[in-house]
């Protein structure tokens, strides 16, 4: 008899949206879709420009395999994540590695901790969070636990939350959804705990670019105090040149040995990125910033235009984002006169009532400004009034 090998749950939670988003559009509903992660409209001009004449280049190397190095672009992955800092890098005990985007990388960072060895401990801000860490240790057969997230920790879990015979954490900071951000003296305590503990720390950071606050810090900035700390950090292209979701281009940087590793086996798996589109990136990251900070100011903006809708109508907000374009929320205890009974349940009365649609994390929504916030503010102004928010 034919069936999958593959462990139950195999559709995950935006694609379970996506299907009740269809539905609803089938129905005649119209949507106005404040779930997308991704920023609307083309990349900046200068990385298309750039990218376009890259790929008409006679040169080989702008057309053949990249595989770990980038022959197209040399010293891409080094430029690429000293672009994100105005400290330098240089002289630090760290090695690069390009990439084609982060999400390709998920896997090969569990490999890269022994997983085909046999199980370890995971540790995850996947709850609230992106799933796609928790789905790979799924597939590896890791054992996987979450680091605790919630409201009174401010979604910054604590060192002494990491347990014992953890191999490998994996965190996303700025995080998803939340919009926290990692400070300083919070990476201190976290790579003193894993140093201690022979723990290894890698950060998916695509978001660093788009902190409102100051005070935002990336692993980098603390790690390389740490001279026995086994870390790597993952830097995307995808949301910092507007949208580049489709150019998976990024690059991972971190100690010699975890980077080594994770290049080990992408050597042996993966043939590297378009070489045009990583010219376009880094053209962009080094000469146009000041379109660059304008993506991030248009997000804070539209955060505030938005926060201001929500609150006027009832909802509370779990947290207020310090990055990113999310924005996370209490999901309420009723709605258009019903009892909710979760989230998705929130989630989805929302989107067959009103056509806004969000993304349910119980107990929270998130509500994504990369659309046009400006022309929907009546829409989603009207859509939460509709539904007579209730808390207990």
């Amino acid at each position: 008899m034919r069936k999958s090998l593959l462990p139950e749950g195999g559709v995950n939670l935006f694609q379970g949206i996506k299907a009740k988003c269809r539905e609803s559009e089938a129905s005649g509903q119209k949507l106005y879709r404040l779930s997308i992660g991704q920023p609307a409209g083309p990349a900046l001009l200068s990385a298309r420009k750039a990218a376009a004449e890259a790929v008409m280049s006679d040169k080989e190397s702008m057309h053949e395999y990249q595989d770990n190095g980038s022959p197209g672009i040399p010293e891409f992955a080094r430029r690429f994540v000293q672009a994100h800092f105005e400290f330098s890098l240089t002289g630090k005990d760290v090695e690069y590695l390009p990439t084609p985007g982060n999400k390709p990388m998920l896997g090969l960072v569990q490999l890269a901790c022994g997983a085909a060895e046999g199980k370890f401990l995971v540790g995850m801000t996947d709850k609230p969070g992106y799933p796609t860490p928790a789905d790979w240790s799924k597939y590896l057969g890791l054992k996987q636990y979450s680091l605790p997230l919630t409201m009174e920790n401010e979604f910054r879990f604590k060192a002494a939350d990491i347990k014992k015979n953890t191999r490998l954490l994996m965190v996303n900071y700025p995080h998803n959804p939340t919009g926290q951000i990692a400070t300083r003296e919070w990476w201190r305590e976290i790579c003193a705990a894993c140093d201690n503990n022979n723990i290894r720390i890698f950060n998916d950071n695509p978001y660093y670019i788009l902190s409102h606050k100051k005070e935002s810090s990336a692993l980098t900035e603390v790690a390389t105090d740490f001279p026995d700390l086994s870390w790597a950090e993952a830097f995307s292209a995808s949301k910092v040149i507007s949208n580049g979701t489709g150019w998976r281009i990024g690059a991972i940087v971190g100690s010699p040995d975890f980077v080594g590793d994770i290049a080990t086996i992408k050597g042996n798996t993966d043939s590297g990125f378009a070489a045009p589109m990583a010219v376009g990136v880094l053209n962009a990251m080094e000469n146009d910033k000041a379109n660059v900070a304008a993506c991030r100011e248009l997000y804070k903006r539209r955060i505030k235009i938005l926060s201001d809708i929500l609150v006027k109508n009832g909802m509370r907000p779990a947290i207020e984002p310090g990055a990113g374009f999310f924005t996370l929320w209490q999901r309420p205890d009723k709605a258009f006169g019903e009892e909710i009974r979760d989230a998705q349940h929130f989630n989805y009365l929302m989107i067959e009532k009103t056509g806004v649609v969000g993304v349910h994390f119980e107990p929270y929504m998130r509500y994504s400004v990369t659309g046009d916030i400006e022309g929907m503010a009546k829409v989603i102004q009207n859509a939460f009034a509709q539904a007579n928010i209730g808390y207990q």
